[in-house]
């Protein structure tokens, strides 16, 4: 990939003037189709939370913005109800990009069966629905594995022919718990995750065949229970907080 190194957005959460006036706060816990009706429950994943926008579950103080897990039970007017809450924000038509390196600085909270991501999904469907307009996951961890985090690729023309293409990095020193800045470095030619600069994963890009030439959009959430790691929830572990310090795009 060729340098790229004009900031051309940027988020910084530490610093006093700090507000959410660039993201989209998602209420709920069903996964909604382009009018806004749902289409399945657990935000298509098997979600156990809940999301507010309720201080408790989403601030920013001086450590950055915190998307925090709570066993808290919220019963709705369907008579659903739920036994954890916590937050999910993006930026769908306020910030979206094709090509470019992304950086996010963040910690993340362990414990069985949290699952915080950084990823992004396409500002427009423009191949068709899940898969086929993709997802690039840049960071996902499963808390009970402190020390590891995948990076992922979602594509495929239908649900019966998707393709993942997963990568993990483990830690040598550390874990989640601490400060890392997870990139992402994404041109015409091929993907790239890293971890606090050190490239751990590649994936060439095939014309045709993958829909990662469209723009696509920031996603930050902390998910509880979930199909990505089917182990039960330590509610020891909460309350959960995921802090997110700065974040860079590049281009």
């Amino acid at each position: 990939m060729n340098e790229r190194n004009k900031l051309i957005w940027q988020q910084n959460f530490q610093q006093p003037s700090a507000d959410l006036s660039a993201w989209n706060i998602r209420i709920g816990n069903d996964l909604l189709n382009e009018n806004g009706a749902p289409v399945d429950t657990g935000w298509g994943n098997g979600e156990q939370q809940y999301y507010t926008g309720h201080p408790g579950n989403l601030y920013i103080d001086e450590t950055g913005l915190n998307l925090c897990a709570r066993r808290e039970t919220t019963t709705l007017q369907d008579g659903r109800s739920f036994v954890y809450t916590s937050a999910r924000i993006d930026t769908r038509n306020h910030m979206a990009y094709t090509y470019g390196k992304l950086i996010v600085r963040a910690k993340l909270p362990a414990g069985s069966g949290i699952w915080p991501a950084i990823w992004l999904l396409p500002q427009e469907q423009a191949y068709g629905h899940w898969p086929a307009s993709g997802e690039i996951d840049i960071m996902e961890a499963k808390g009970r594995l402190p020390r590891q985090i995948f990076g992922t690729l979602h594509y495929g023309k239908d649900w019966e022919q998707k393709q993942i293409d997963e990568f993990s990095y483990t830690f040598e020193n550390g874990s989640i718990t601490d400060f890392h800045d997870y990139g992402l470095e994404w041109d015409e030619a091929s993907i790239r995750w890293s971890v606090d600069g050190h490239l751990f994963a590649k994936r060439h890009l095939e014309p045709g065949i993958m829909p990662f030439d469209k723009s696509f959009y920031l996603v930050l959430n902390l998910a509880v229970g979930g199909w990505f790691d089917r182990v039960p929830v330590d509610e020891d572990a909460l309350p959960a907080v995921m802090t997110v310090s700065r974040i860079w795009l590049y281009q």
